[in-house]
């Protein structure tokens, strides 16, 4: 812990002569321009960057069918801190931007690959090279594409499958091109990993962990019909090891479609996913495997996920919104195709979450909501005969706040 505020009061001594940054970047959350908690007038050098605690609580209100044959029980109620990350960015000059994220919700252990504690969300520089280029260093966001990742993680109330069991924080190198304000395309080469090949999967027959384990992620962000349709387009591959088997590398296909459609008050985003892993990276599929079936993690897996998203702006201080999901896992593996009735398909996940938000202060990016996180698990024949799944479902009513609170 000492260690941790060490870090914090460095941080603001090195970085005081820094400018705020004003470019978009991924997950900068609400764009609503909103006073600082110390005026501008008072920042003195402060003013130069920016410090934000972002932040969601709730008071939570739990529901599960789980082991019950009656159907939604309650199952008890809690205060949680959902969301605390704090957050410092600004400029060191004109040309260099550093950006730290530390979440204080996640266990403070060190990762094996990149030998940072796996609760920093960023720690990266950026280099402004010319009006249209940007190089970036450090752990940053792996550029994956779609709106759900790209949001502010206090703004999601609840991920979908892929992007929830995914290393979402990775470190490496990248470069932006802006082609015009249409248009913006970036290139990452990041470890494709945070944890060694043997913490994530454990012992494998047939494979052997990558000596250059990297993901390569390209990512298109466009916009057309003067902002009314968005895009965040992104392809990534990740080497993960060689196949002693079939001497073929072991690596995961990752393609996400971001897509967004203004219309007035209302917005609309769809979001397509779609893994193929050689390796299980997921972890969906293998987790639903008993150990005396495969006590490993098994090849072939494909994940297919759909997101969508309305909001409509009732007015300035009130917006409702729904979030519906579809999350689908697959196993083309051929182990097991000799059982009766195998299938490839192992489950569906759907979820829905209406929500309400209200917007008190003009001044203070602070809202208040209320909501009911709907989750239901639904296996295929195969998997519950085979593998002794059981179709359940939770639930989660929820009332809170959320806010992204600049000090500066």
């Amino acid at each position: 812990m000492k260690n941790r505020y060490l870090t914090l009061i460095l941080s603001l001594i090195l970085f005081l002569p820094s400018l705020i940054f004003a470019q978009q970047e991924m997950q900068v959350g609400d764009t609503t321009y909103y006073k600082t908690l110390i005026p501008s007038v008072k920042q003195g050098l402060l003013k130069n960057m920016s410090m934000i605690a972002n932040m969601r609580f709730a008071f939570q209100n739990e529901f599960s069918d789980l082991n019950s044959n009656s159907g939604m029980k309650y199952t008890g109620s809690r205060f949680v801190n959902q969301q605390f990350r704090l957050e410092f960015k600004g400029q060191v000059t004109d040309r260099v931007y550093f950006r730290f994220r530390d979440r204080y919700t996640r266990a403070q252990t060190s990762e094996s690959v990149d030998n940072l504690s796996r609760s920093v969300d960023l720690a990266f520089i950026r280099v402004k090279v010319s009006n249209k280029w940007d190089i970036s260093a450090g752990k940053m966001c792996a550029d994956w594409g779609a709106y759900e990742f790209d949001y502010n993680p206090i703004d999601i109330y609840e991920y979908s499958d892929i992007i929830e069991m995914a290393d979402n924080f990775l470190t490496g190198v990248g470069v932006s091109y802006t082609a015009n304000v249409r248009n913006q395309f970036t290139f990452q080469l990041l470890d494709s990993r945070t944890k060694t090949f043997d913490e994530l999967y454990g012992v494998q027959p047939n494979q052997e962990e990558s000596k250059m384990p990297l993901a390569f992620v390209g990512n298109w962000r466009g916009s057309m019909y003067d902002g009314k349709f968005n895009t965040i387009w992104s392809y990534a591959y990740h080497n993960e090891a060689h196949n002693t088997s079939t001497d073929k590398p072991t690596g995961m296909n990752y393609i996400a479609l971001g897509n967004q459609l203004k219309m007035g008050k209302l917005t609309a985003e769809y979001d397509f996913k779609w893994s193929q892993e050689d390796l299980d990276r997921t972890g969906i599929v293998s987790a639903t495997i008993p150990d005396n079936l495969y006590p490993y993690a098994v090849e072939k897996t494909v994940y297919v996920g759909h997101w969508l998203h309305l909001y409509y702006r009732v007015n300035p201080k009130v917006n409702l919104a729904l979030v519906t999901m579809l999350d689908v896992a697959n196993w083309k593996d051929n182990l097991d195709q000799n059982y009766p009735g195998f299938d490839e398909h192992i489950r569906n996940a759907w979820g829905f979450i209406p929500t309400v938000e209200y917007y008190p202060f003009k001044d203070v990016n602070l809202r208040f909501f209320a909501n009911y996180v709907g989750r239901s698990y639904v296996y295929s024949k195969y998997a519950k005969d085979r593998m002794g799944a059981l179709d359940y479902s939770t639930g989660r009513f929820q009332i809170g706040f959320i806010s992204p609170l600049a000090f500066f």
